[in-house]
Protein backbone atom coordinates (compact mmCIF):
# COMPACT_ATOMS: atom_id res chain seq x y z
CA UNK A 1 0.00 0.00 0.00
CA UNK A 2 1.09 3.42 -0.86
CA UNK A 3 1.76 5.72 2.15
CA UNK A 4 -0.48 8.73 3.01
CA UNK A 5 2.53 11.04 2.74
CA UNK A 6 5.95 8.79 2.17
CA UNK A 7 7.58 11.69 3.58
CA UNK A 8 5.58 14.44 5.06
CA UNK A 9 8.02 17.56 4.31
CA UNK A 10 8.15 21.10 5.67
CA UNK A 11 7.03 23.23 3.48
CA UNK A 12 8.47 24.32 0.08
CA UNK A 13 7.58 27.32 -1.74
CA UNK A 14 6.53 25.58 -5.00
CA UNK A 15 4.09 23.61 -2.64
CA UNK A 16 2.67 26.70 -1.36
CA UNK A 17 2.42 28.06 -4.75
CA UNK A 18 0.97 24.42 -6.17
CA UNK A 19 -1.73 25.04 -3.22
CA UNK A 20 -2.55 28.61 -3.93
CA UNK A 21 -3.08 27.99 -7.42
CA UNK A 22 -5.56 24.97 -6.25
CA UNK A 23 -7.41 26.54 -4.26
CA UNK A 24 -7.51 29.74 -6.29
CA UNK A 25 -5.70 31.70 -2.97
CA UNK A 26 -3.40 31.85 -0.61
CA UNK A 27 -3.33 29.13 1.78
CA UNK A 28 -3.24 29.74 5.39
CA UNK A 29 -1.63 27.78 8.73
CA UNK A 30 -0.08 24.94 6.50
CA UNK A 31 1.95 22.70 8.71
CA UNK A 32 2.69 20.10 5.65
CA UNK A 33 1.66 18.30 2.66
CA UNK A 34 -0.27 15.90 4.66
CA UNK A 35 -0.70 13.47 1.30
CA UNK A 36 0.64 13.81 -2.08
CA UNK A 37 -1.50 11.89 -4.60
CA UNK A 38 0.94 9.78 -7.11
CA UNK A 39 1.24 12.32 -10.06
CA UNK A 40 3.25 14.31 -7.34
CA UNK A 41 0.15 17.37 -7.08
CA UNK A 42 0.09 18.02 -3.28
CA UNK A 43 -4.14 16.76 -2.50
CA UNK A 44 -3.99 16.95 1.51
CA UNK A 45 -2.35 20.16 3.71
CA UNK A 46 -2.16 19.66 7.31
CA UNK A 47 -3.33 22.84 9.27
CA UNK A 48 -2.32 24.89 12.76
CA UNK A 49 -5.43 24.10 14.65
CA UNK A 50 -5.21 28.01 14.68
CA UNK A 51 -4.88 30.03 11.79
CA UNK A 52 -2.31 33.17 11.31
CA UNK A 53 -4.28 35.66 12.47
CA UNK A 54 -5.59 33.82 15.48
CA UNK A 55 -8.89 32.74 14.26
CA UNK A 56 -9.58 29.03 15.33
CA UNK A 57 -9.32 26.50 12.67
CA UNK A 58 -10.38 23.04 13.32
CA UNK A 59 -10.17 21.08 10.09
CA UNK A 60 -6.18 19.62 10.94
CA UNK A 61 -6.58 18.06 7.65
CA UNK A 62 -8.14 20.07 4.48
CA UNK A 63 -8.20 18.79 0.81
CA UNK A 64 -7.06 21.06 -1.67
CA UNK A 65 -6.65 18.82 -5.03
CA UNK A 66 -9.37 19.96 -7.56
CA UNK A 67 -9.91 16.61 -8.74
CA UNK A 68 -10.64 14.93 -4.78
CA UNK A 69 -12.87 18.30 -4.39
CA UNK A 70 -15.10 18.00 -7.43
CA UNK A 71 -15.06 14.22 -7.04
CA UNK A 72 -15.87 14.72 -3.39
CA UNK A 73 -18.77 17.77 -4.09
CA UNK A 74 -19.91 14.73 -7.00
CA UNK A 75 -20.82 12.05 -3.89
CA UNK A 76 -22.13 14.81 -1.34
CA UNK A 77 -24.43 16.11 -4.50
CA UNK A 78 -25.66 11.98 -4.70
CA UNK A 79 -26.76 11.85 -1.65
CA UNK A 80 -23.72 9.59 0.20
CA UNK A 81 -23.35 11.54 2.96
CA UNK A 82 -26.95 10.74 4.20
CA UNK A 83 -26.34 6.71 3.61
CA UNK A 84 -23.63 6.86 5.31
CA UNK A 85 -25.28 8.37 8.04
CA UNK A 86 -27.89 6.03 8.33
CA UNK A 87 -25.94 3.39 8.46
CA UNK A 88 -23.82 5.10 11.84
CA UNK A 89 -27.23 4.87 13.11
CA UNK A 90 -27.39 0.69 12.33
CA UNK A 91 -23.90 -0.23 12.46
CA UNK A 92 -22.58 -0.19 15.59
CA UNK A 93 -18.99 -1.68 14.54
CA UNK A 94 -18.97 1.23 11.95
CA UNK A 95 -20.61 4.06 14.49
CA UNK A 96 -17.12 2.40 16.76
CA UNK A 97 -14.88 2.82 13.96
CA UNK A 98 -15.98 6.35 13.10
CA UNK A 99 -15.84 6.91 16.75
CA UNK A 100 -12.28 5.86 16.96
CA UNK A 101 -11.70 7.90 13.66
CA UNK A 102 -12.87 10.86 15.40
CA UNK A 103 -11.04 10.81 18.89
CA UNK A 104 -7.74 10.10 16.50
CA UNK A 105 -8.45 12.74 14.95
CA UNK A 106 -8.72 15.26 18.36
CA UNK A 107 -5.73 13.88 19.84
CA UNK A 108 -3.61 14.86 16.65
CA UNK A 109 -4.82 18.21 16.69
CA UNK A 110 -5.15 18.71 20.42
CA UNK A 111 -1.36 17.68 20.72
CA UNK A 112 -0.47 20.74 18.68
CA UNK A 113 -2.78 23.40 19.89
CA UNK A 114 -6.04 22.34 21.88
CA UNK A 115 -9.03 24.46 20.56
CA UNK A 116 -10.57 23.60 23.63
CA UNK A 117 -13.32 21.77 21.86
CA UNK A 118 -14.17 18.37 20.31
CA UNK A 119 -15.51 19.51 17.32
CA UNK A 120 -13.05 17.60 14.52
CA UNK A 121 -15.01 18.18 11.16
CA UNK A 122 -17.14 16.57 8.62
CA UNK A 123 -19.71 15.80 11.22
CA UNK A 124 -17.55 13.14 13.26
CA UNK A 125 -18.76 10.79 15.46
CA UNK A 126 -22.24 11.14 15.06
CA UNK A 127 -23.11 11.89 11.27
CA UNK A 128 -21.58 12.79 7.68
CA UNK A 129 -21.56 16.27 7.02
CA UNK A 130 -18.27 16.91 5.05
CA UNK A 131 -17.02 13.99 2.59
CA UNK A 132 -13.99 16.21 1.91
CA UNK A 133 -13.09 16.31 5.42
CA UNK A 134 -12.79 12.78 5.56
CA UNK A 135 -11.44 11.95 2.30
CA UNK A 136 -8.76 14.17 3.40
CA UNK A 137 -8.26 12.68 6.70
CA UNK A 138 -8.18 9.20 5.18
CA UNK A 139 -5.35 10.03 2.59
CA UNK A 140 -3.60 11.83 5.07
CA UNK A 141 -3.17 9.00 7.41
CA UNK A 142 -3.81 5.89 4.76
CA UNK A 143 -6.56 3.40 4.91
CA UNK A 144 -8.03 1.90 8.05
CA UNK A 145 -8.17 5.03 10.37
CA UNK A 146 -11.46 6.32 8.97
CA UNK A 147 -14.00 3.88 7.66
CA UNK A 148 -16.40 6.57 6.00
CA UNK A 149 -13.48 8.19 4.47
CA UNK A 150 -11.96 5.34 3.11
CA UNK A 151 -14.87 4.26 1.81
CA UNK A 152 -15.27 7.64 0.23
CA UNK A 153 -11.99 7.26 -1.37
CA UNK A 154 -12.52 3.69 -2.72
CA UNK A 155 -16.01 5.03 -4.49
CA UNK A 156 -13.41 8.29 -6.24
CA UNK A 157 -11.43 5.35 -7.29
CA UNK A 158 -14.48 3.51 -8.79
CA UNK A 159 -15.81 6.38 -10.73
CA UNK A 160 -15.47 7.74 -13.86
CA UNK A 161 -14.22 4.65 -15.00
CA UNK A 162 -11.03 4.88 -12.47
CA UNK A 163 -9.51 8.11 -13.83
CA UNK A 164 -8.39 9.26 -10.51
CA UNK A 165 -6.72 6.04 -9.16
CA UNK A 166 -2.71 5.84 -9.65
CA UNK A 167 -2.99 9.76 -10.70
CA UNK A 168 -5.09 11.72 -7.45
CA UNK A 169 -5.92 8.02 -5.64
CA UNK A 170 -3.06 5.78 -4.75
CA UNK A 171 -3.60 2.86 -7.32
CA UNK A 172 -3.74 0.46 -4.17
CA UNK A 173 -5.78 2.11 -2.54
CA UNK A 174 -8.26 -1.04 -1.17
CA UNK A 175 -12.10 -1.08 -3.12
CA UNK A 176 -15.02 -0.86 -1.13
CA UNK A 177 -15.08 -4.61 -0.46
CA UNK A 178 -12.06 -4.81 1.04
CA UNK A 179 -12.55 -1.75 3.61
CA UNK A 180 -15.50 -4.07 4.32
CA UNK A 181 -13.65 -6.54 5.17
CA UNK A 182 -11.11 -4.38 6.95
CA UNK A 183 -14.02 -2.79 8.80
CA UNK A 184 -15.24 -6.41 9.98
CA UNK A 185 -12.04 -7.79 11.36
Amino acid sequence: MTQPSDNPSSIRPEDLEAVAAQLGREPRGVLEIAYRAPDGQPGVVKTAPRLPDGTPFPTLYYLTDPRLTAEASRQESAGVMKEMTDRLGTDADLAAAYTAAHESYLAERNAIESLGTDFTGGGMPDRVKCLHVLIAHSLAKGPGVNPLGDESVALAARAAGGKLRGTAIPADWPGIDEADDELEQ
